[in-house]
């Protein structure tokens, strides 16, 4: 089992210089069928998402302390006994403490703050890291005034980024105020001021239809939603709801300006995404062409293999 481990991070080096977070074991692809390890900083955390390892459940934390000597590991159980999915996974501290779970990650020029054990997301999805290190570099190469749009923004990581990067202003609209909190947080640790109209409390379809009234522009938007969210009653679908905003984020994409959008959803396929979303594109900017679609980066092995590891992402350029 530590040999495996080794292996697997062996195959994530040409990560290494570029950050200390990032997806050690994807599941059977790295030998452990069901079963994900990721490692933000020196804070380990183990994901079973089918039974196929539990019983071995101590031996592999055994292994991971080990092989990478952590601060500590945190075990979520992803799946209940009787295999139905959990959103709100029973969480455990199997080795070191619970303070030891909280603390930064870099990323590139970024750094940013992680919590293994406020919710089933410690605060950073690893899977779109090499998205966010494109949109800064993006932004190094526009104007002064470039603005940024960050719908659906979590912890605003994609934002940091743009900023870093140079992008004057950089928008974040998330229905939770908490996550937006975490959002400044993020902002000050990497020494970012809070710019008027940066930080917006509510539905991402709300602020885009207000944007479009006030004529607002933006030279690059990234639109990376959950599959299903609700809020004050209405219910936002994925499937029935993407493409009419991908739309309607088009009449406030400036000229020379890109899109990214992405999603988790397991029944996306991706040629047909980039389709869907360039069309969407097309329909207000006749000039709109892919630049690229894509799926998961290298420490995802086996992407799209299993429901648990999966990424649709295409970017549209003007």
């Amino acid at each position: 089992m530590r040999r495996l481990l080794e292996v697997a991070n062996e195959k994530r080096s040409p990560l290494f210089p570029v950050t200390d977070a990032y997806r050690i074991v994807n599941g059977l692809a790295d030998g452990f069928p069901g079963l994900t390890l990721d490692r933000f900083g020196d804070r380990f955390q183990v994901q079973f998402f089918g039974p196929e390892m539990l019983a071995r459940r101590r031996e592999f934390v055994d292994a991971v302390a080990a092989v990478f000597e952590p601060a500590c590991i945190i075990v979520k159980e992803r799946l209940s006994r009787s295999g139905k999915s959990l959103e709100n996974a029973p969480m455990e501290v199997a080795f070191g403490t619970r303070d030891a779970a909280v603390g930064t990650v870099r990323e590139g020029n970024a750094r940013f703050h992680v919590d293994l054990l406020d919710t089933v997301n410690p605060g950073l999805f690893l899977d779109m890291r090499h998205v966010r290190l494109e949109v800064e570099e993006r932004f190094r190469a526009m104007t002064n005034n470039a603005r940024f749009l960050n719908l659906f923004s979590y912890t605003c990581s994609f934002s940091v980024h743009a900023r870093l990067g140079g992008a004057a202003v950089a928008t974040n609209a998330d229905i939770s105020g908490k996550i937006l909190d975490k959002g400044r947080a993020n902002y000050a640790l990497n020494g970012l001021d809070l710019r008027p109209g940066e930080f917006f409390r509510g539905n991402a379809l709300e602020y885009v239809r207000w944007a479009i009234k006030k004529g607002l522009g933006f030279d690059g938007i990234v639109l990376d939603p959950p599959s299903f969210a609700r809020f004050k009653g209405f219910n936002f679908n994925v499937r029935e709801h993407l493409m009419p905003l991908v739309s309607e984020c088009a009449q406030v994409l400036n000229p020379r300006g890109f899109i990214m959008v992405s999603s988790n959803y397991s029944e996306f396929a991706l040629d047909s995404f980039a389709r869907d979303v360039l069309a969407a594109v097309s329909s207000v900017h006749k000039e709109a062409r892919t630049a690229w679609k894509r799926g998961q980066d290298i420490d995802f092995a086996g992407s799209g293999a299993t429901k648990d590891s999966c990424l649709v992402a295409t970017l549209v350029e003007l």
